[in-house]
């Protein structure tokens, strides 16, 4: 973060908030010439400080209104086991995030599905059959209280 300065931080955020803002638009909300925006911008997203720029869907439109967080204990922690579970995990379209985490299980599984009369189906086609899955613990959201945070900059 030391080599971004308040302008920087200011186009970031502007960004975050809405990826479809003009050049125009932002060089007047920083007080910059559109071209030094259009640097700058290209600069952020050479150096990785913005992966891309999406469109954010609605999930209850697109059938997909439930929210699963699924705790997945693996029975053997080798190596091999991790990578065959991430490849696997990867490949599931239904899978948001996934997480390898330490404490009592193995990862955190974000899913997002129909709803509830759907997930049985989706535990066993999707989470029992991949690699290694010794047992898995289920929570369903109810209510998305802060989706999609922004990062603070």
């Amino acid at each position: 973060m030391s080599d971004l300065d308040s302008i920087d931080l200011s186009l970031l955020r502007l960004l975050q908030e809405d990826g479809r803002r003009t050049t125009l638009d932002l060089a007047d909300r920083v007080g910059l010439s559109p071209t030094g925006t259009s640097q700058r911008v290209k600069r952020l997203f050479r150096e990785g400080f913005i992966k891309a720029v999406r469109a954010v869907l609605d999930p209850q439109k697109l059938g997909r209104g439930t929210i699963v967080f699924i705790q997945v204990r693996l029975d053997q922690t080798a190596p091999h086991v991790f990578d065959r579970f991430a490849d696997a995990v990867a490949n599931a379209p239904e899978v948001l995030e996934c997480h390898m985490v330490v404490g009592g299980f193995d990862y955190l599984v974000k899913a997002r599905i129909a709803d509830m009369t759907v997930f049985q189906e989706f535990l066993q086609r999707v989470i029992l059959p991949l690699p290694g899955v010794r047992e898995t613990h289920t929570y369903a959201s109810v209510a998305d209280v802060k989706p999609d945070a922004l990062l603070p900059v």
